[in-house]
């Protein structure tokens, strides 16, 4: 397992409105910005595990920002996802790193909160299957490189998502 995650810097009124902005809605259960673009703006944001209507919510990492949303569903629709799981199945240090990046995900989340009915359940198909780049990269923007690998290799092929500036404006 990895390093306890650093203390999350709480998400302001201002945050909240580019995230909404960023999404197109209102966000659920954000209790903290998790990780913040190169351009200043939230880019993941951390979850309550249970929403305010008592909703179990398994998406510790959330990814907001609409450029690195797209990037990874480019990557998505692109097949990334199905090399990404054949290399799963076929690499047993590689399905190790992805198991502790596992483990890794469920303990922050436990730190935070328990929730029975997704006890055990990360996000994105970890440990078995790949399922989701943006949950991937999600992870590894908030807790750094080394964790999540597949998380990392996104996160190398779309930077710099950041490049032409904030994604919303105030």
């Amino acid at each position: 397992m990895t390093v306890p995650p650093p203390e999350r810097e709480p998400a302001t009124q201002a945050d909240l409105d580019a995230v909404a902005a960023q999404l197109g809605r209102t966000p659920r259960g954000t209790r903290a910005v998790a990780h913040r673009c190169p351009c200043g703006l939230p880019d993941v944001v951390e979850t309550t595990p249970r929403l305010a209507d008592g909703t179990p919510f398994p998406t510790l990492f959330y990814l907001t920002c609409p450029r690195a949303t797209a990037a990874c569903s480019r990557l998505e629709s692109a097949g990334l996802m199905k090399e990404m799981a054949e290399r799963l199945a076929a690499d047993p240090e590689l399905a190790e790193q992805y198991r502790a990046a596992h483990e890794d995900y469920l303990a922050r989340r436990d730190k935070i909160g328990q929730v029975p009915e997704i006890e055990g359940v990360s996000a994105g198909g970890m440990p078995g299957r790949v399922k989701c780049l943006h949950v991937h990269l999600a992870h590894s923007l908030a807790v750094g490189p080394g964790v999540n690998p597949f998380g990392d290799e996104t996160a190398e092929l779309i930077a710099p998502w950041w490049s032409d500036g904030p994604c919303v404006t105030s």
